[in-house]
């Protein structure tokens, strides 16, 4: 599918000020800004343009995005599915989730948090988020109110940022797991499942924020230096202690998850005009991966079953965290004994600071 585009700078000299500049609407020149061009998806009817998709992102009639990943067209095979299929969410579980912060417990706690303070930090940076744009450094999990909103372009550049390293944690840890399942010559008790769908997941999240802009040379070169740091990073880590890894991925996720709600925040205060415009339309490709219902498949929804997502991955993280290891079962994959069914961890999404070892394993 071929997306009309608003065109953002691939200038390296911009690498500090990637969210700075504001988007153009649709009928001004093309703006340029960090490394990325975004599409702010209107309704079809409001171009001139013809598109064999039934939901054309649409902004001017002068250019388009390309479609990084169109669909392999071969004699026989109409579609693949995705290989986990999501559960999809009710309204009520996602309007559910809140921000919330664990407090470090232990030393390990602690180091993992602080990690995840000094990548929050590093983020901010490299995604060009100003002094008056960020929340209250005193409560940064919980707090969702700024001086100064971001943009969408802001909002995209941060997304797309964050969404490309975010599957790393759980493909690591599960082919790890794997590996280490293989030398052990014993089961593995349902991790590596649980994990490697987290990854998918979180892939899904970036292929969706991808079908609505185009990353530049400064953007892809920013996402390659950053996979491969965290990737290595998280490969030992893991190897030296999972425990701490699944904390620093639980924090991780409790910074997504403040992400998402400040963005939601945002939209219902009408500062980001493009996504609250009720012409504009989210990617086929998210409507059937969320099995997403008609009248719920705005941008404002889109954040909520992402913002989902992310709470059960926090969820499931801390409470791994909790666990033994090399022998604890993964509780969320597991069949409990008669009469203890109600110990099973239903929604993890609504369970913040994890489950204790006490409440799943006993």
């Amino acid at each position: 599918m071929n997306t009309p585009k608003v065109n953002i700078l691939h200038a390296p000299g911009q690498a500090a000020q990637l969210s700075r500049a504001l988007i153009s609407t649709c009928h001004t020149r093309p703006l340029l800004f960090g490394g990325l061009r975004v599409a702010t998806s209107l309704h079809p009817t409001q171009t001139n343009l013809s598109s064999p998709s039934p939901r054309n992102f649409s902004t001017t009639s002068v250019t388009r995005l390309k479609d990084f990943f169109p669909a392999k067209e071969t004699a026989y095979i109409r579609q693949t599915p995705p290989a986990w299929p999501h559960h999809g969410w009710t309204e009520e579980e996602m309007t559910s989730v809140v921000p919330e912060h664990r407090k470090p417990e232990t030393v390990g706690d602690w180091l993992a948090w602080k990690l995840v303070r000094i990548c929050r930090w590093a983020t901010d940076i490299a995604t060009g988020i100003r002094p008056e744009q960020q929340v209250d450094k005193h409560h940064p999990t919980t707090a969702t109110s700024a001086d100064k909103p971001l943009t969408e372009a802001q909002w995209l550049v941060r997304f797309i940022f964050l969404e490309s390293i975010a599957g790393v944690p759980g493909m690591v840890a599960g082919m790890l797991r794997h590996l280490h399942s293989l030398r052990r010559l014993k089961r593995d008790n349902g991790w590596i499942e649980t994990l490697l769908e987290e990854s998918y997941n979180e892939r899904m999240h970036l292929l969706t924020f991808m079908k609505m802009c185009e990353p530049g040379l400064l953007m892809k070169t920013l996402i390659l230096g950053a996979q491969g740091v965290f990737f290595n990073a998280m490969f030992l880590s893991y190897l030296i202690s999972p425990k701490i890894t699944h904390r620093f991925v639980g924090y991780l996720e409790e910074e997504a998850v403040h992400t998402y709600t400040r963005c939601i925040r945002e939209i219902e205060e009408g500062h980001l005009p493009k996504w609250s415009d009720e012409k504009f339309e989210i990617p086929e490709m998210a409507v059937r991966y969320w099995r997403m219902p008609e009248g719920k498949r705005t941008m404002k929804d889109l954040i909520h079953y992402i913002r989902a997502d992310e709470a059960v991955h926090r969820g499931v993280n801390h409470t791994l965290s909790n666990l033994d290891q090399k022998e604890d079962p993964n509780p969320f994959v597991s069949d409990y004994k008669e009469g203890e069914g109600g110990r099973r961890p239903v929604n993890p999404a609504l369970k913040p600071t994890g489950f204790e070892r006490a409440e799943v394993i006993g």
